[in-house]
């Protein structure tokens, strides 16, 4: 279970770099001198119209007492209450912190990332933040960007270092993240799956067996579809393969 076989065309991190391109919004960054100059007018107008202050106070009401330069999860809890959302089971505030670019450390913004995450989203208030919460909604992503958000849940919730989750947090997420992005039945059967994994090794998830479900399930829409004597994914996709085929 441990082992896998590598599809060098196929890989989550290649996959994003090869086929995502810049999303034409806040985020977006494209070549050529004029419009790199019009964007960085239009940033220093965005700049000059928006409250640092307020969004400096906004930090320092939700960082650590012994760490003001970083909000960790508890300060992250106190923001959803904030914004009246629940943060249990409202996925927006995950792309929130994924839009801010909080990738510096898990499960903590840092002073810096807020800062230019708010200045970008044009939010200086509270207030302004509630407004972005209908426009966070994960069905406004393109599948590339989607899969690059995808892939920050996994980073946003490891724990100091490790570089792998527990499998209960894993499954906890899929529900979570993939709740009407894939087939309903395709996320219900894998949790399941994983649910009833015993072997040590499956215990702990991979950042590679993370993103390449994804990739599993927007390239095999059916099961009957799917060639692992010819394939090249994680071993648990060949084991989640062959438990859907002896259930069947």
């Amino acid at each position: 279970m441990a082992g896998k076989r590598r599809k060098p065309t196929l890989t989550s991190e290649e996959s994003g770099a090869k086929k995502s391109k810049p999303s034409e919004t806040m985020w977006s960054s494209s070549s050529g001198t004029g419009r790199k100059r019009s964007q960085g007018n239009s940033r220093s107008v965005a700049k000059s119209s928006l409250n640092e202050a307020s969004i400096t106070s906004m930090f320092d009401s939700l960082a650590e007492e012994d760490n003001p330069y970083v909000v960790s999860m508890e300060g992250i809890t106190n923001l959803c209450e904030s914004l009246e959302i629940d943060p249990m089971e409202d996925i927006r505030i995950l792309v929130l912190l994924w839009k801010m670019g909080a990738n510096a450390q898990p499960g903590h913004i840092n002073k810096d990332e807020w800062m230019k995450g708010c200045i970008q989203l044009k939010a200086d208030s509270i207030a302004k933040l509630k407004k972005l919460m209908p426009g966070l909604d994960v069905g406004f992503l393109e599948r590339s960007e989607f899969k690059d958000f995808f892939k920050f849940c996994f980073q946003f919730n490891r724990q100091g270092t490790h570089r792998t989750l527990d499998k209960e947090l894993v499954i906890d997420l899929l529900r979570l993240v993939l709740k009407n992005q894939i087939p309903a039945d395709r996320l219900s059967s894998y949790c399941t799956f994983l649910e009833g994994v015993t072997e040590t090794a499956s215990q702990k998830i991979t950042l590679d067996q993370w993103t390449s479900f994804l990739d599993f399930s927007y390239e095999y829409e059916s099961i009957d579809d799917y060639d692992e004597e010819n394939s090249a994914w994680p071993i648990l996709i060949d084991d989640y393969v062959d438990y859907m085929k002896s259930s069947n």
